[in-house]
């Protein structure tokens, strides 16, 4: 797929990794719907329109599925297509099995693995119509190994990628890839505020030593959408963690 001119709706993109995502569709020449809960600022509007392309601001909740519908329509209806859905928005609420609450459970299921059901369904028509869509559902590491204090968020990044792999095989024969990434350490405010000691535990483990990269994710992710004959995948970008 030719990125250029395409239209590119990333979920949870007003920060973090969404937003480095955003920017390198941009770069490629993709019009770009920026979502968040919250609105979004003039300010990061006008960073995207400096790139020559389009941009849409959708606030929204994904893990509700009328409001997940209403996002995909408004895109549609603003840009024409959703050519490339990237599932990006996620959160945490980290604690030891035993203290986890069924509320922090399900929350981060409904918004992780939920919410992209919600994204998904709600774009396949369209693309299945047009013979032509890539997904791209940010799993996680964590998705892959587990991890003390998330059995939640690692439900999720694994039923992500359960997901992914059937999904992609639903419709492949209509040109529509499906397919996952699996960040590792990212550096982030959340591990900008890691003490030393934190951090030198975290990095022990591993391979390359060295925290990635917002944009390093970003790359890859418009890499995947860009590829015709990929789908069903499941990419780690960990500095080999969970190999």
């Amino acid at each position: 797929m030719q990125l250029k001119d395409k239209n590119v709706l990333i979920t949870g993109s007003s920060r973090g990794i969404g937003l480095a995502v955003a920017h390198k569709f941009a770069q490629a020449g993709a019009n770009i719907v920026l979502n968040s809960r919250s609105p979004i600022s003039e300010n990061l509007l006008a960073e995207f329109r400096d790139y020559g392309v389009k941009v849409v601001p959708i606030s929204g909740d994904v893990s509700d599925f009328a409001d997940a519908k209403r996002m995909v329509e408004e895109a549609i209806a603003e840009l024409g297509s959703v050519d490339v859905l990237v599932n990006n928005a996620g959160i945490t609420k980290d604690t030891l099995m035993l203290k986890m609450t069924e509320e922090d459970f399900e929350k981060v299921l409904k918004v992780n693995l939920t919410g992209a059901f919600n994204m998904t369904q709600a774009v396949l028509k369209q693309m299945m119509k047009a013979r032509e869509g890539a997904i791209i559902n940010m799993s996680s590491v964590v998705g892959l190994m587990g991890n003390v204090g998330q059995a939640n968020y690692a439900a999720s990044k694994a039923g992500l990628i359960g997901f992914t792999k059937s999904v992609a095989r639903e419709v492949a024969n209509r040109n529509v890839r499906v397919n996952a990434i699996a960040p590792g350490m990212i550096q982030s405010d959340m591990t900008a505020v890691l003490s030393d000691k934190v951090k030198e535990v975290m990095l022990a483990q591993i391979p390359m030593k060295e925290f990635g990269q917002a944009e390093q994710v970003a790359d890859l992710t418009v890499f995947l959408a860009g590829q015709d004959y990929l789908t069903g995948q499941v990419v780690a970008i960990d500095g080999g963690l969970s190999m």
